[in-house]
């Protein structure tokens, strides 16, 4: 009668797979959480980029800051990862917590089109690093 199981060596090398995997499981899963919170903030600038597009309707420039655009103070326009959302002079800069990078930013900067329409570029000025951001923001 023989024995049946696995040697050590065969057990070693299962431990090693395992851990190579978990490896790359958790690189991947830090990469998708940091995107989702820098997807935050972004969606938290969408009632901004109204009011500052209504403000540039309205007086035909862009607002100084956020209370010109009759929004809240840049520190009271939080998320669970946005420490701050501040406008100046038209531009959005979107001031993040620990859970992107302390202090790392996303700028939006406005410009008009030909026919009159507020298109937001998010591509220069950002500290995120670009593996963070959406496509369009790259």
């Amino acid at each position: 009668m023989g024995l049946k199981g696995f040697t050590l060596v065969e057990l070693l090398i299962v431990i090693a797979i395992i851990g190579v995997l978990s490896v790359i499981a958790l690189t991947s899963y830090r990469l998708y959480t940091v995107r989702a919170h820098v997807a935050e903030g972004i969606s938290i600038v969408t009632s901004a980029k109204f009011a500052i597009y209504e403000y540039r309707y309205h007086f035909g420039q862009w607002p100084a800051n956020n209370s010109s655009a009759q929004l809240p103070l840049a520190t009271s326009i939080t998320g669970n990862a946005v420490r701050s959302v501040a406008i100046n002079n038209g531009i959005i800069t979107i001031t993040y917590r620990t859970q992107v990078g302390s202090g790392q930013t996303i700028v939006f900067s406005p410009t008009i089109d030909n026919i009159g329409s507020v298109e937001w570029q998010c591509n220069t000025g950002s500290t995120v690093p670009a593996k963070y951001r959406p496509q369009n923001c790259r």
